[in-house]
């Protein structure tokens, strides 16, 4: 079976096929960072009309390079969650596609793909496995037993990681997209100067929250008299990316031993941050845990993951009627055949 992947749930285009003896056989991605960064953030209606106009020059460039004009047996489009408008325009173009190519359609959980996304690499994980998806939108913890098989362990109640991220960007005027640019001036930073708390890890449970650990950051700064020295925004970007490292840590090692799972999946936006990446595989090896990441360029949105998790659910024998619509807020666990939350 080969699978078209349409991706439209935000600020990023993006279009891969994926087929079930080859694997993934090529994609393309379209970011709008440059559109959006003059108004500090996205800006959904410009979202949308980008993607209406990137989104079929896209599809034909990966159809053309990967051979397979006539060739596609079925079409994946991410459904939600996200922007509506933005969501829209990638289930119509699938949608439609799909119809005139008389093949079989399914709308994708956008947190499904990222979930899934570890599963292109050369070493996947096994079921089952302990998964963190971290990104822009969303925290949460997850055991996942098998495909569409999810339990929810624990999520943000409040800011997701990489929203914290980004916002505590903005208030030290780092521009946008901010998450990239905090971590990276956190590299200079002085890790004696500040300690942040690690909110919600002095007490029981597996849910997160960074709403705080923002407040902190700004009273940190404005205790300094927001003097925009550069040092002291370099400290303060290493006080908070160290405290939520450290918080994701605890977590993770609390649902490893809640559910005794030795499989730990990083995934989402903020799974490519490089100190993420390196913290977790060092305390994840002192745990006796194996970890596994998406490649870089998968950690972000993009359609080779719905191309995949498409290609699982089709095989399932799912697929949507002809008509077709978005869910720009879908609960991951109303995705799954188990929706036990048993923080």
């Amino acid at each position: 079976m080969r699978v078209l992947g349409i991706e439209t749930s935000c600020d990023e285009t993006g279009v891969a096929v994926y087929d079930s003896t080859q694997g993934l056989l090529g994609h393309a991605l379209y970011s709008q960072v440059k559109l959006h960064a003059e108004y500090g953030g996205v800006v959904p209606e410009l979202a949308s009309r980008d993607h209406v106009r990137k989104l079929v020059p896209l599809i034909q460039q990966v159809l053309a390079d990967t051979h397979s004009q006539g060739a596609i047996d079925g079409v994946a489009y991410t459904q939600g969650p996200g922007l509506i408008g933005a969501l829209l325009v990638g289930a119509s173009v699938g949608r439609s596609l799909a119809w005139g190519w008389n093949v079989p359609a399914v709308g994708v959980h956008h947190m499904e793909g990222h979930l899934l996304a570890p599963m292109l690499e050369a070493n996947p994980p096994d079921f089952p496995f302990l998964a963190l998806l971290v990104s822009g939108g969303h925290t949460q913890l997850v055991q996942v037993e098998a495909i569409g098989i999810y339990r929810l362990l624990g999520e943000s109640i409040d800011d997701a990681a990489g929203e914290a991220f980004d916002k505590t960007a903005k208030l030290l005027g780092l521009g946008y997209p901010g998450g990239a640019a905090l971590a990276e001036l956190a590299k200079f930073g002085n890790p004696e100067r500040f300690v942040f708390p690690r909110p919600m890890t002095n007490r029981p449970g597996l849910d997160f929250s960074f709403s705080g650990l923002k407040t902190f950051a700004l009273n940190t700064w404005q205790a300094q008299g927001q003097t925009g020295d550069e040092q002291t925004k370099a400290d303060i970007a290493y006080a908070f990316q160290v405290a939520v490292i450290d918080t994701l840590a605890i977590k993770c090692r609390r649902a490893a031993q809640q559910t005794g799972l030795k499989r730990l999946v990083i995934a989402g936006g903020v799974s490519a941050n490089q100190h993420l990446r390196s913290e977790l595989l060092r305390l994840a090896q002192e745990w006796g845990i194996e970890v596994f990441y998406p490649r870089l360029e998968f950690c972000t949105d993009n359609g080779a993951m719905i191309a995949y998790a498409g290609y699982l659910r089709l095989q399932q024998g799912q697929q949507e009627p002809l008509s077709f619509g978005a869910k720009p807020r879908w609960a991951l666990m109303a995705h799954s055949s188990v929706r036990t939350n048993i923080n």
